[in-house]
């Protein structure tokens, strides 16, 4: 093994040229078209000499698969991330969302922060440890896939069915958490698990009628009250292992009040980003009803996002949205017509986790590195459900600024964060495999 130095500041102008060429590649999904993506990641590995596989899913999208071999002594660690990009209303934006624009030491683009930055960490990540010839005890897998941002069936989905032998990995590290400054502390948050979806649909049927007439039985009506009922349900606070261990080093870092429940339950209801990862969610977002101004409707549904919590039972969430309608003759379904497949939980006391915590406490040793949640939906949900524990963590620490633009206009990055991501990233690896 080779014990010199990295160039680091040679390396941070390598990834920023790599991620500017990356940003001018357009992987907007729909349609996705993420190949050339894939072909420009894998000939960056393939020119270092690392083997490079490429996966058709569908015309014009391929999976990029890397990998540095180990000795076999541990399962492999996977380095994962998606290609593709949401759409941009480019009307909106005052820089090209497509050219890689570097200013006042900013990157922006499409992608720069979900999550073509993050892929360009690990490919560097890659080319290090190739460079330095790194001794690795586990295989690094780079597994950058197409068509997360439409729910990962022509991606992660599609290897876990199709190609299993790419995802037979103990450990994975995707998109989910990363860090912040909270109170004046630097938190780094890694997202040992995810919600999952139950979105359900309510269906009134009523008696259908002149729009003149007096009227006792109008669906859109019942179904209004119906979703007031829920809107102003309370829900209580529900903890699982991992929030209970992130409050805890949230309240010893002095970032939380301490003092039982009680008085941990008023700091997260008053905070609006917080309170999703302690509770099932549940918000309208489609109504359907009426067919004329003068004809009372028949028929009227509203589809409902729902996010539950790892370990709840779906069905029992059903009943629960059931019994707060409180209308015998309004049904509550799954929107997809069958039961959710519940999230499994995933420990955060292992090798992996340990290993985050000693990287970053040894770039910033007051920093507080805590498990959490991912109130969202990711590709590790597919891993998780195969028995990988499967984390989100990007090793950057993103302003409220930088966190606005995801998903949105003017997205970017800055060189700081991608240059910290760059060095953690390959720490955390080298910890872990080498």
């Amino acid at each position: 093994m080779t014990t010199r130095a990295i160039d680091w500041p040679a390396v941070h102008a390598e990834a920023l040229e790599i991620l500017r060429a990356y940003l001018r590649i357009d992987t907007t999904n729909p349609p996705g078209n993420e190949a050339p993506a894939a072909r420009y990641l894998g000939a960056l590995m393939a020119a270092e000499g690392i083997p490079v596989e490429y996966i058709e899913t569908a015309p014009g999208r391929e999976v990029v698969v890397g990998r540095l071999a180990g000795d076999g002594s541990k399962r492999g660690l996977m380095l994962g991330n998606h290609l593709d990009v949401v759409p941009v209303e480019a009307e909106f934006w005052t820089k090209p969302p497509f050219e890689g624009v570097v200013e006042d030491g900013r990157i922006y683009g499409r992608g720069a922060m979900d999550m073509k930055s993050c892929g360009v960490m690990q490919v560097v990540t890659m080319l290090l440890l190739k460079r330095l010839r790194t001794p690795l005890k586990r295989d690094v897998v780079f597994v950058g896939v197409p068509d997360e941002e439409a729910g990962g069936a022509l991606g992660m989905g599609y290897l876990c069915e199709h190609r299993p032998d790419v995802v037979d990995v103990e450990f994975a590290l995707n998109e989910g958490g990363s860090g912040r400054t909270t109170n004046g502390r630097t938190m780094f948050n890694v997202a040992t698990n995810e919600k999952f979806g139950a979105g359900l649909t309510l269906t009134a049927v009523g008696q259908p009628g002149h729009g003149s007439f007096f009227h006792n039985d109008n669906s859109m009506v019942r179904l209004a009250r119906a979703l007031v009922r829920l809107d102003e349900w309370n829900r209580g606070v529900t903890y699982i292992p991992d929030t209970r261990a992130y409050l805890e080093r949230m309240v010893a870092a002095g970032v939380f009040e301490g003092g039982g429940d009680a008085v941990l339950e008023a700091q997260i209801r008053a905070r609006n980003g917080m309170r999703p990862m302690f509770m099932n969610t549940l918000n309208v977002t489609v109504v359907r009803a009426g067919v004329k101004t003068n004809v009372l409707p028949a028929r009227s549904e509203a589809n409902l996002d729902c996010r539950l919590l790892p370990g709840q039972d779906p069905e029992q969430w059903r009943r629960e949205v059931e019994r707060v309608v409180d209308d015998p003759s309004i049904s509550v379904a799954f929107t997809s017509g069958r039961t959710p497949v519940q999230q499994p939980q995933v420990p955060w006391d292992t090798e992996l986790f340990h290993a985050i915590e000693a990287s970053v406490h040894a770039a910033m040793e007051d920093a507080v590195v805590t498990p959490s949640m991912t109130i969202g939906i990711t590709d590790s949900r597919y891993l998780r459900a195969r028995g990988v524990a499967a984390y989100g963590f990007i090793p950057a620490i993103f302003s409220s600024e930088e966190n606005r633009t995801f998903h949105g206009n003017d997205e970017f990055i800055t060189i700081e964060n991608l240059n910290l991501g760059c060095e953690l990233t390959y720490d955390i690896v080298r910890r872990v495999c080498a």
